[in-house]
């Protein structure tokens, strides 16, 4: 899951070198929390116009969880 988030991400950003994943522990309820960072200038890339580009990271990788029965929620840094 985690590298499949670093590759929408350095599709997205001008510095690529920039972008790290830290992943959380699974919580009770089973959802593993991925925390994205990227370079200051690439943030508003990764979220895009009204939040357009983050709602469809996050959905790619909802879709993703579920077929390896998981669950997973993107926080952007």
């Amino acid at each position: 899951m985690k590298e499949l988030l670093i590759d929408i991400a350095k599709g997205l950003v001008e510095n690529p070198d920039a972008v790290t994943v830290t992943q959380d522990e699974p919580d009770e309820e089973g959802i593993v929390v991925l925390h994205l960072h990227v370079a200051n200038d690439d943030t508003g890339r990764v979220i895009g116009k009204q939040g357009r580009i983050a709602k469809a990271i996050r959905t790619v990788m909802r879709a993703a969880a579920a077929r390896l029965d998981g669950k997973v929620n993107v926080e952007i840094d």
